[in-house]
């Protein structure tokens, strides 16, 4: 079995979500759990930190990743989805895991596969929790891959939960309203095991606290320990300056950011917390924490985030692709005051777009686009859809090409912003 084959084996069981969508959820752990008793609960042979929310989960993972990695501790990281290679997904020490592992995990275990039938998720979380027992790694930091209480993840013990956020997206599957959705996420939160909550929110805020309550956790929210200020030259560079202010004491740490999207600043408070909380667990020092996140792209290759792939004109993309990540972004877009905007844009077919389209400026120049998978909406029902919210332009049948085209059309003192999914950024990239 050839690692191509390996890799059309496990998108072809139950199909992937981040191909197909809704048709690939599944809602409980029972296959979780039989894959991990069968491979002699790898889990449980390091520490982990479990991190779940609507935005910002992917950059606090990579971050809290590259902290521990500055501190010397062998750090497994496990996150989805993937942006060029399915290995991304499972790193140790910010290295995919080999083509041949993900062959001989498969082989290996090929019988009780076609036995159980797992889905895509629940083979790769099964692949990266043994991966890292068997790289003996210190401590693994484990995204959620979608909610929270009955996520193929949930089966791990933390040493610390992390909820970035709730907000508006997969509101289909996890609840019609803000307050059901903290309920899923709220699900990570394990007995006695503190958790730090990035950001407080009206819709959620109790939701947490009384699930501390009852799993007898300390909880902490992020913003309310510290405030994070980032300078003002607003993510055109390679790297930004924030200083951080604790609240209370007023102390504060100045340091400079990898990472230079808007957004960061709430990642920023939740590393900072979270390495407060974990200070009995881990040796951490100042210099490991400031470390781990100016070099975080260096030391785990965290890409689509607020990236700057080219200038004259300026090019960046973005993975953001719900109201709430959106919004941080296009802000941040017409605070850079570029002449002209040209937006490269690519939604899946599931995502409602009328309560996007009014955040888009009207001004702006579009290329409707899809992406290379199934999920990718019609880029000519895209535009027909955007027509009726004031945003005009063309289609286009792939990224490559709406891009090619807003390069050929934009001045030098332009801005082209390339998202809307993770897989048009994939596809730029």
């Amino acid at each position: 079995m050839t690692y191509s084959e390996t890799i059309d084996f496990l998108y072809g069981q139950l199909p992937a979500y981040h191909r197909v969508g809704r048709a690939a959820y599944k809602n409980d752990l029972g296959n979780t759990v039989i894959l991990d008793d069968h491979l002699g609960n790898p889990h449980k042979k390091y520490l982990t930190i479990h991190v779940a929310g609507t935005n910002g989960k992917g950059s606090f993972s990579h971050l809290i990743a590259s902290v521990l990695q500055e501190a010397g501790y062998k750090t497994g990281l496990y996150t989805s989805p993937h942006i060029r290679d399915f290995r991304e997904r499972i790193k140790i020490n910010g290295k995919m895991i080999e083509e041949e592992e993900v062959v001989d995990f498969v082989l290996s275990n090929m019988s009780l596969l076609e036995t159980i039938k797992p889905s895509f998720f629940e083979m790769t979380v099964a692949m990266a929790f043994n991966y890292f027992a068997l790289g003996k790694v210190d401590v693994a930091v484990i995204e959620v891959g979608l909610g929270g209480r009955l996520d193929s993840t949930n089966i791990i013990d933390p040493v610390l939960s992390v909820i970035t956020n709730i907000g508006h997206d997969h509101m289909d599957l996890l609840g019609d309203t803000l307050e059901k959705v903290a309920r899923e996420k709220a699900g990570i939160i394990k007995k006695d095991r503190p958790v730090v909550i990035s950001e407080s929110q009206r819709e959620s805020e109790n939701i947490f606290i009384e699930r501390a309550v009852e799993t007898g956790s300390e909880i902490y929210f992020a913003d309310r320990i510290y405030k994070c200020k980032l300078d003002n030259s607003y993510g055109i560079k390679p790297e930004r300056e924030y200083e951080l202010t604790e609240a209370g004491t007023g102390h504060f740490v100045k340091g400079i950011t990898s990472l230079t999207g808007d957004y960061q600043a709430a990642n920023l408070t939740a590393v900072f917390s979270s390495c407060s909380v974990l200070k009995g667990v881990f040796n951490i020092s100042g210099k490991n924490l400031t470390d781990g996140i100016r070099n975080v792209v260096v030391n785990t290759g965290l890409e689509g985030r607020w990236q700057v792939i080219g200038h004259d004109p300026l090019i960046i993309c973005d993975t953001g692709h719900n109201l709430e990540g959106l919004r941080y972004v296009i802000n941040q877009l017409l605070a850079l005051n570029k002449q002209n905007m040209h937006m490269v844009i690519g939604f899946v077919t599931d995502k409602d777009t009328s309560t996007l389209f009014p955040i888009f400026p009207v001004d702006a120049i579009y290329y409707f686009t899809r992406a290379s998978v199934p999920r990718a909406m019609d880029e000519n029902l895209l535009m027909k859809k955007a027509a009726g919210f004031g945003l005009k332009g063309k289609s286009y049948g792939d990224v490559r090409s709406a891009t090619a085209e807003a390069l050929n059309n934009a001045g030098v003192n332009d801005v082209i912003f390339v998202g809307g999914s993770t897989f048009v950024v994939a596809d730029v990239l």
